[in-house]
């Protein structure tokens, strides 16, 4: 089929994604294309993405070191930031070791590309990030996917494998549903079957746990067949990823994640940035008691009849709709109402489930949130 009828066909199924172009720092309240837009659809939790302090540690950071890193880590682009990011890191999420990558794709594919081979077997979550999707096919590994938080199917693959080498792989929260994985349930079971648990907290690094400190912090989990996975362009307010676990892991991934090793070193001065970030989380309950305060406004305004609004405590709040076309017409009234709330349809998310996915921000306000709310209720 050429391209050109493979477009026709994604507009045929209302499935055209497009970009906005926003013209001013992220926060509640954006420009886009001259429009200010009241924006409910960025990952920036804690509200940092343009925190004064995390501005100009930036700034300090490019007086520092400049701006690029000039090569990979284990050319010359390896810096002192960076190594200290990683002993921070480590250090916070309680941790022997971290390994900071340039983003949360990169680190995902080279967590699993590393840890699983042709001979070993991987199981993922059916509702898993793209990322760790995608590092499953590459391992060559034999895939099992499991129903979405079916904890009795997953035994029952493991049961049956026979495989040497099992990696048990989910998100901690879920990035398009805000439920949230059985980590102590999911580390049972690989203990029981010897495999190691991969969690991807993207979504729960600096939300979840004692002082931001991720999903495992809130499950008391403490496991050397743990490998962490936590994002630094959400609730961090800056970019990158890391990677967290036993010392011998950790060295294992530098020595063979090609994600790592192939590419040049994330600017140090982002490193740098990430100091004071992880500072800010530490310092952010604030932050998060009035993030769970929106949340629980946002879930209390909503009644649908028709629409449906699943069981999440987290910051991502999914309306479900249902079919492609009706999802893009409401959030197009929304739009020309000044609302922005993005619009996900298939394959992000199982067919006939497109939706609004609202997330939202401790640098809300009620008001803003209330605003949302009616807009809904009237659309519906």
């Amino acid at each position: 089929m050429s391209i050109e009828r493979k477009l026709a066909r994604l507009r045929e199924q209302s499935l055209v994604r497009s970009r906005r172009l926003v013209e001013s720092p992220c926060g509640p309240e954006v420009r886009v294309a001259g429009k200010t837009l009241l924006a409910f659809a960025s990952n920036d939790y804690l509200g940092l993405a343009a925190d004064p302090a995390l501005v100009a540690a930036a700034r300090e950071g490019a007086a520092l070191y400049g701006v690029g890193a000039g090569a990979s880590h284990l050319v010359s682009g390896h810096y002192a930031a960076h190594h200290e990011l990683e002993a921070r890191l480590a250090a916070f999420v309680g941790l022997e070791r971290a390994l900071f990558f340039s983003s949360g794709y990169m680190a995902n594919l080279g967590v699993i590309t590393s840890l699983a081979g042709r001979d070993d077997a991987v199981f993922s979550d059916e509702l898993n990030h793209a990322s760790l999707i995608d590092g499953i096919r590459l391992s060559g590994a034999e895939k099992h996917i499991y129903p979405h938080l079916d904890l009795a199917a997953l035994a029952a693959m493991l049961d049956a494998c026979q495989r040497p080498g099992k990696l048990v792989v989910s998100d901690a929260v879920f990035g398009m549903d805000g439920d949230q994985a059985n980590l102590p349930a999911l580390l049972e079971l690989c203990e029981r079957h010897d495999a190691w648990l991969v969690v991807d907290d993207a979504h729960g690094f600096g939300i979840e746990g004692v002082d931001g400190r991720g999903s495992l912090s809130r499950f008391g989990i403490a496991s050397k067949r743990v490998v962490y996975m936590g994002t630094l362009g959400k609730a961090a307010g800056v970019a990158g990823a890391f990677v967290a676990g036993p010392g011998q892991v950790v060295e294992w991934l530098l020595q063979s994640a090609r994600s790592y090793i192939f590419t040049t070193g994330s600017p140090p001065l982002l490193a740098h940035a990430l100091l004071t970030g992880i500072d800010l989380i530490e310092q952010g309950e604030e932050r998060r008691r009035r993030l769970r305060q929106l949340i629980a406004q946002l879930r209390q305004g909503l009644n649908f009849r028709r629409w449906r609004l699943p069981e999440s405590s987290t910051a991502i709040q999914p309306v479900i709709i249902g079919e492609n076309s009706e999802a893009l017409q409401v959030g197009a009234a929304l739009l020309a109402a000044g609302l922005w709330v993005p619009v996900i349809r298939p394959p992000t998310v199982p067919a006939g489930t497109a939706r609004l996915r609202i997330s939202l921000s401790a640098a809300h306000t009620p008001a803003q949130v209330e605003r949302l709310v009616s807009a809904l209720m009237e659309l519906e």
